[in-house]
């Protein structure tokens, strides 16, 4: 007779069974990321190695934070007692960069760090999201539309260009907020491979919050693929355009018999501070797109449209 941790481990193993290297079923968390305002980097840290030392308890792969979570930085008081403007959060990206590096290797998991503000050089700013290999690597995906705060408030310019990244769980994509209302763009993450889209959003209101929500569902049906997505919660009283935040997490699916009826794998309380889980398997992906209820993504007319 085994014994129950004999059991445990068949089961872990049946779980995350590996084929041609690469695990077909995985673990992913997306944070409900509480802002307020702070005094120190440290407490920012601290917060950040909080929530993934939390997600690290329920053996996840992947842990998604909020776009523009390290806003949270601006509300720590300038040498005159004021707080940061927008301009200034390029200054904190050495010491973001350090502080993820080091949880993505310390936990042995892959973080997108929400967005962080970057300078580019020449005056000009993007809003980028950064991928954190457990292996040191950093990759960045620049937002690629940007709302009219961003383009007029702050000054940022929009990226350039696609990219999908590999990893050993399969191959993803990282789309902010706005990036997620065009529909060509996610087509074109998937045509390059992508399974899943990581959405690392920010909004004030429910309106936002709609517009990504529901745009995130369609995505997942047009393209049979998962979104991962998230949002901040809280507020900064203390920093323009970030005093309000209306955000919940949620693990999206195509909407077919293999997954829940509405397409939700998980999903957080609303404005609360939390984490959010679940399990997706890549192959129920593959078999939906063979032979689902419908196949979106085979049916789609290439000789009317294409991917590019």
């Amino acid at each position: 007779m085994l014994s129950s941790i004999e059991v445990a481990l068949l089961e872990y193993d049946e779980k995350f069974l590996i084929v041609g290297e690469r695990n077909l079923k995985i673990r992913v968390c997306a944070v409900q990321y509480r802002l307020e305002d702070i005094e120190s980097f440290e407490q920012f840290a601290d917060q950040c190695a909080h929530y993934v030392r939390n997600a690290s308890e329920y053996g996840v792969q992947f842990v998604l934070f909020p776009e523009f979570f390290t806003t949270q930085l601006l509300s720590i008081p300038d040498s005159e007692g004021h707080a940061r403007t927008i301009d200034d959060l390029p200054r904190f990206t050495e010491p973001y960069v350090k502080l993820f590096t080091a949880l993505s290797a310390q936990y042995d998991m892959h973080i997108i760090g929400g967005t962080h503000v970057i300078d580019i050089g020449n005056g000009k700013k993007h809003n980028a999201a950064h991928l954190f290999y457990p292996d040191g690597r950093v990759a960045v995906q620049a937002k690629l539309h940007m709302t009219p705060t961003e383009r007029e408030e702050w000054d940022m310019a929009a990226g350039d260009s696609l990219s999908v990244f590999e990893t050993e769980y399969g191959t993803i994509g990282m789309l902010t907020c706005y990036d997620i209302e065009f529909p060509e763009i996610v087509r074109m993450a998937r045509a390059k491979g992508a399974d899943i889209i990581f959405c690392p959003s920010c909004t004030d209101d429910r309106h936002g919050f709609h517009r990504v929500r529901y745009c995130c569902h369609a995505r997942a049906v047009e393209n049979q693929i998962y979104i991962v997505t998230t949002g901040t919660v809280g507020s900064l009283r203390k920093v323009d355009f970030m005093r309000a935040n209306y955000g919940q997490a949620a693990v999206i699916s195509p909407n077919d018999i293999p997954f829940p009826p509405a397409g939700i794998m998980s999903e957080g309380v609303i404005n609360d501070d939390m984490l959010v889980v679940a399990d997706l398997d890549l192959q129920l992906l593959s078999d939906v797109r063979d032979a689902g209820s419908v196949t979106t993504w085979r049916d789609r007319r290439t000789d009317l449209y294409t991917d590019w």
